[in-house]
């Protein structure tokens, strides 16, 4: 079984994503592994710069050891192990994405540019490059509906099936219902909305999410086909939801053109965790 993968933040400690990976680590009866990157530092005087990096070791060790209080104190014998390594955050924990079930991290919310382009950056790199799920915690689950939901966009694409695949197996795990969304934005033109695009965009909604009934026959999964903005749409149908899933385009490419600005504006907008699922190696999974 694989490990359960959470970044701790040295500087602010994400409850909500320390209380989401603990939770999905015992649901699947795994190791949770948590990780705290200590940074290079630059653009300081030697005597400077070892008095600042002896600062951040002794605070990303105290984190280290919160972070582990707080998941044992929530499920005693939990199974942790933790890390405390020199370099990047994003590069640390991407190094350590390969063979996880997933990677779960809370949300700095930074600025757009500051994600892309930011030294401190942490969700938008992992997101577009590890080898796993990566789950990021700007907001609590929602808790409140029975059954639980989890939300997920479908387009068409590869990138989807991947995304349908894991999001059906979580929706086992959980208990919970599926919700697959395709989203169909507004022509530019209006001959181009016709009843006709609407059946075939349904037409291939359900055959995306056919393969769930017979995988997770548990599962209830309900359709929708929408018009407007992606985000918006996803964002309004995940208002109560476990989590949004959706999935990552190819491995290839600048980190946060390969996520696509529906990733970057749930990042940014959804009120709930957002799940961004990469292709598999090798070919598709349903395992969660």
């Amino acid at each position: 079984m694989s490990d359960v993968l959470a970044g701790v933040d040295p500087r602010e400690l994400s409850v909500p994503a320390l209380v989401w990976a603990a939770d999905e680590a015992v649901r699947r009866g795994v190791r949770l592994r948590l990780v705290v990157a200590v940074p290079p530092v630059h653009h300081r005087l030697r005597y400077d710069a070892l008095a600042h990096r002896s600062s951040l070791r002794i605070r990303a060790e105290s984190a280290l050891a919160n972070a582990q209080d707080l998941v044992r104190a929530l499920h005693e014998g939990l199974w942790t192990v933790t890390e405390l390594v020199d370099g990047a955050p994003a590069t640390v924990l991407g190094e350590r994405t390969r063979g996880v079930a997933l990677a779960v991290l809370g949300s700095r919310h930074l600025g757009r540019l500051a994600e892309v382009f930011g030294e401190g950056s942490v969700a938008v790199p992992l997101a577009a490059r590890a080898d796993c799920p990566v789950v990021v915690i700007g907001e609590p689950e929602h808790t409140a509906a029975r059954p639980p939901l989890i939300v997920v966009g479908v387009d068409g694409s590869p990138d989807c099936r991947a995304a349908i695949a894991f999001a059906a197996a979580e929706a086992s795990l959980r208990e919970a219902r599926l919700l697959a969304v395709w989203v169909w934005p507004r022509p530019l033109r209006s001959h181009e909305d016709g009843a006709q695009g609407l059946t075939e965009r349904r037409r291939l909604l359900a055959a995306s999410v056919a393969d769930c009934a017979r995988r997770h026959p548990d599962v209830a999964v309900e359709q929708q086909v929408v018009r407007g903005h992606p985000v918006e749409e996803l964002v309004r149908a995940s208002r109560d939801a476990l989590a949004v899933v959706v999935g990552r385009r190819g491995r290839g490419g600048f980190a946060g053109m390969r996520l696509g600005s529906t990733v970057h504006g749930l990042l940014h907008h959804a009120d709930c965790p957002v799940i961004t699922v990469p292709l598999p190696r090798g070919g598709y999974e349903d395992r969660p």
